[in-house]
């Protein structure tokens, strides 16, 4: 589990096919290679991966992960390339901050930025869900997008909208999102489950 607070960017150095069916990728991180142990997980950009080797590198840790033909496909993932930045948080452990909101790291689908405003040391991304997804976005609700926590300010039919603050802009990739780019979208859990529980009614 994760709360879609972003700890650091990492930067995709390496992806290279691995085995059947699999991308093996390297990321560059600030991560001492000491906490990052094999079968760890890790959000990148929104998504759990398993860690599958770290090291030292020219005075940088890394991590290696594994993407299956699924992920790759539903995700960003299949689009990642050397020099790519990525959001990166580590998994919950009890007795953590609870920030942001409650997110597994299983993604739903791609929501596409239409539209981009910038305001003064803000920017406002409109986006469009995917119109299975959009009835369980809601406003004031949250989602994550690229493995961040953010809060819903407006939505009509399948689009919504986030502000994205001068802080989330620094510290994550969401300030140098374009229109037409895609992102990783993750639904609230509490409201999938809530619109389940009055389907079966």
């Amino acid at each position: 589990m994760f709360t879609g607070i972003v700890s650091e960017m990492g930067e995709v150095v390496a992806v290279k096919p691995h085995a059947a069916n699999l991308q093996r990728i390297k990321i560059a991180c600030a991560i001492p290679r000491s906490p990052i142990a094999d079968g760890a997980s890790i959000s990148c950009s929104g998504v759990c991966m398993t860690v599958v080797g770290s090291g030292q590198e020219d005075g940088h840790a890394w991590f290696a992960v594994d993407a299956a033909a699924e992920t790759l496909a539903v995700t960003t993932v299949g689009r990642w390339k050397h020099g790519m930045r990525i959001n990166i948080e580590r998994s919950l452990q009890v007795g953590d901050e609870l920030g942001g909101h409650m997110v597994s790291g299983h993604i739903d689908g791609l929501a596409t930025v239409i539209g981009r405003e910038n305001m003064t040391e803000m920017v406002r991304l409109a986006l469009r869900a995917p119109a299975p997804l959009a009835r369980f976005i809601a406003p004031k609700g949250s989602v994550a997008l690229d493995g961040v926590s953010l809060t819903v300010n407006a939505i009509e039919d399948d689009t919504f909208s986030v502000l994205i603050i001068p802080h989330t802009m620094k510290v994550t990739t969401l300030g140098n999102l374009l229109t037409g780019e895609d992102v990783n979208l993750e639904i609230d859990q509490i409201t999938r489950y809530a619109a389940r529980l009055m389907e079966s009614r």
